[in-house]
């Protein structure tokens, strides 16, 4: 078992050194996350900038994933949403570059406030949607995803998780990247 972990670790990088962050790129960087973070704090929920980025990437999901069936193609949008930034952080990792690390796992991470908006419409259904197909047969992700896993009454509920994990996971990152930046100096 440890002959396994070894290679992973030897595949993934782990045992490299991260190469190094200048201490005014690090604060620079810092700085433009904390106002991100102010910036996406204020807006309550609010769709933010990022997020037209994100909403092609969506609706690609569903386009991509819709050749696998009409489930998954509904879950695509999110899937994709989601994949993009992670698999660009693992990339990230993989080559011990920390700014670029930080920054798509920051914005995987900022994906999940995102996604927490929509949820939390899910019975409202207030929020414009926006369709890469027929208008006239346009549905609501997550409406239809928590009524097919009867959970649609706790849509709140379930946002309000993901928001929160969503936030830890952008403020984890910082922390990450501040550390980092300690341990260089």
């Amino acid at each position: 078992m440890q002959e396994y972990v070894d290679s992973l670790a030897e595949w993934s990088g782990a045992r490299e050194e991260w190469k190094p962050v200048s201490r005014l790129s690090g604060i620079a960087w810092l700085i433009f996350y904390v106002l991100f973070l102010l910036y996406a704090f204020r807006a309550h929920g609010g769709f933010l900038f990022i997020d037209s980025a994100n909403l092609v990437v969506h609706e690609g999901g569903h386009l991509l994933f819709g050749w696998l069936g009409r489930t998954l193609g509904l879950w695509g949008g999110t899937i994709l949403q989601w994949l993009v930034p992670l698999v660009l952080a693992g990339y990230f990792f993989h080559q011990r570059q920390p700014a670029p690390f930080v920054f798509c796992l920051f914005f995987f991470f900022e994906n999940w406030l995102y996604t927490a908006t929509y949820m939390a419409d899910a019975r409202a259904m207030a929020l414009p949607l926006v369709t890469t197909g027929d208008p006239d047969n346009i549905e609501h992700d997550w409406n239809t995803i928590f009524t097919s896993l009867s959970v649609l009454p706790y849509d709140t509920v379930i946002a309000a998780v993901v928001r929160f994990f969503g936030w830890c996971g952008m403020l984890g990152s910082l922390g990450w990247l501040a550390e980092r930046m300690r341990r260089a100096d």
